[in-house]
């Protein structure tokens, strides 16, 4: 069997992290990185939330609802590349 070359930290090579990570950014600036690793990951949690939110929204259309969402889509489409090659004739 062969041995993996890094394997995940123990209880002293956290520490000694730690210590390292105290000297690189201070003391005083180790409760701002908190907070701002809090933050992060709160607004990570929320945007993957709203997604499965809007994926559960989408499966709840109704098929009518579906069909005019998807008319709108195209239609949208339609118009950019109206509008496209209007600039396209109006270059030419």
């Amino acid at each position: 069997m062969i041995k993996p070359l890094l394997d995940m930290p123990g209880g002293w090579e956290w520490l000694i992290i730690l210590v390292i990570v105290v000297f690189v950014f201070g003391a005083a600036k180790l409760p701002d990185l908190a907070r701002g690793s809090g933050q992060a990951l709160r607004i990570f949690k929320a945007e993957a939330r709203g997604l499965k939110d809007d994926e559960e929204k989408a499966k709840a259309l109704s098929p009518v609802d579906e069909q005019a969402a998807k008319k709108a889509e195209l239609d949208a489409r339609q118009a950019e590349l109206d509008a496209e090659r209007a600039k396209l004739n109006h270059d030419a």
